[in-house]
């Protein structure tokens, strides 16, 4: 079985960067599942389907054709047809994502194609439910943190405008794998942290249980 390193958080608090350094630190393959929900958005939009009808983001999740393929250790996502990643940052996909997030027929059918992942790659996947639903069973597990004063300011560097306590209530509040720490998780809170030092301290945990470089093809557990 191949490891995997999970790596949960809210809205802004570097877990895409700090992922994906982590993944290439590691040679594991970097998987980003927020990307997999703002591609089912992107779809919904292009096919003109209001992502706050709940009915409808339903029906199209459950016959939607949705593949992550694996590819040069990062994700190429298809969602009804190939998605653009310049797409996936759009302001109106950022405004309606968490809205498709919270549809359990959405998340259920992500949560199966994340899952499919794992004998494919030695995988460093990031997102708000790895550790808690998605790979309960990996040991591998960190909770990223922020204030939301710095979420916000970094969300607006990046040229984003989506509004992080918003995101924050309907990533908690939902019915299905809302956001919450997994019991088991290393919390690192990154507001005063550089990324370097988020990444150093991920790596300095895993190598601690024997976690190391994998070379192509294989995994040291």
């Amino acid at each position: 079985m191949n490891p995997v390193v999970a790596i949960d958080g809210p809205s802004a608090s570097g877990k895409s960067t700090v992922a994906r350094r982590v993944a290439a630190r590691l040679g594991f393959a970097y998987v980003d599942t927020g990307a997999m929900y703002r591609a089912v958005t992107w779809r919904l939009l292009h096919e003109g389907i209001d992502p706050a009808a709940t009915e409808a983001v339903a029906d199209f999740a459950r016959r939607m054709d949705f593949r992550a393929i694996i590819c040069g250790g990062a994700t190429r996502l298809e969602c009804n047809g190939p998605i653009l990643p310049e797409d996936l940052r759009s302001p109106t996909v950022s405004s309606a994502v968490a809205l498709v997030a919270r549809v359990p027929e959405v998340r259920a059918r992500l949560v199966e194609e994340q899952r499919s992942l794992r004998p494919l790659a030695p995988l460093v996947m990031e997102g708000r439910d790895i550790g808690s639903v998605v790979f309960p069973d990996t040991g591998h597990k960190f909770y990223l943190d922020a204030s939301p004063e710095v979420r916000e300011a970094r969300r607006h560097l990046q040229g984003e405008q989506d509004a992080i306590g918003r995101r924050d209530d309907i990533d908690r509040s939902r019915t299905v794998a809302p956001l919450r720490i997994a019991q088991d998780a290393q919390v690192i809170d990154s507001s005063s942290l550089s990324i370097d030092e988020v990444v150093d301290a991920v790596i300095a945990s895993l190598e601690k249980v024997g976690l190391r470089h994998s070379p192509p093809g294989g995994a040291t557990p």
